[in-house]
């Protein structure tokens, strides 16, 4: 394969991967993919993009709107699925997925994961078939708090590194934090923790249980599918 496709969001994770497919040399196809995005969201990933072509020759920088795409598909759909938010939300991770497969099919490129190692393998936190569907994973055996110092490291934007981590798949803008109800650094202390319960402070209790809530629930997205298995007597 030639390169890498990266879906540029304005956050930390995705700016980190994108550098860090640029500096293999190889082609980097760095793509702005707004969905009805803010202009927050979206300036900060055009403002990534123009970054990463002031330290590298191998960007090729690309911008796909869905906006008008989705709304279609959203309007398509049964009153059911248009009026679940959290349907209409994977929907447009897994439209995201879609458009970045054909871009790197056309392209001879490996599409590159976003998702670091509390998503990935911790709570879970990302679209089944959306934003999980990758061809590799630069950042999942990375905490948040690696990519935060890498990124302080590679010199990534200063509002990039200030902005709150989202998945910008909500219209009202709501952070990763609002819908898990943890930060990113209490999240890495559940993940890590294997101690005794009862010397827990409250909030280490309610931040355990969240994230045990949410490792229970997305488990089925890190764990392989079930096969169903076929008994030997029944093929004999």
């Amino acid at each position: 394969m030639d390169g890498f496709v990266v879906g540029i969001s304005g956050g930390i994770d995705s700016a980190v991967t994108s550098e860090l497919c640029a500096m293999t040399g190889l082609k980097v196809i760095a793509i702005n993919l707004p969905i009805h995005q803010s202009t927050q969201e979206y300036m900060l990933a055009k403002d990534h993009i123009v970054y990463l072509n002031s330290k590298y020759n191998t960007i090729q920088e690309l911008e796909i709107n869905l906006s008008d795409l989705f709304s279609n598909f959203e309007m398509t759909m049964p009153p059911a699925c248009r009026d679940n938010a959290l349907s209409m939300a994977n929907s447009r991770s897994r439209l995201r997925m879609t458009t970045l497969y054909a871009v790197a099919q056309s392209n001879s490129c490996l599409v590159a994961g976003t998702g670091n190692k509390v998503e990935d393998f911790g709570v879970g936190f990302f679209t089944k078939y959306g934003d999980g569907g990758v061809d590799l994973s630069p950042i999942a055996d990375l905490t948040k708090s690696n990519v935060w110092a890498i990124g302080q490291h590679l010199g990534t934007l200063k509002a990039i590194m200030d902005a709150k981590p989202t998945d910008g798949l909500w219209g009202d803008g709501r952070s990763d934090e609002d819908q898990i109800g943890a930060t990113y650094p209490e999240l890495e202390w559940a993940m890590a923790f294997s101690g005794d319960q009862s010397y827990l402070s409250e909030r280490q209790k309610e931040v355990l249980a969240i994230y045990t809530k949410f490792r229970k629930a997305n488990s089925h997205k890190m764990n392989p599918i079930p096969v169903c298995i076929i008994p030997p007597e029944l093929l004999s």
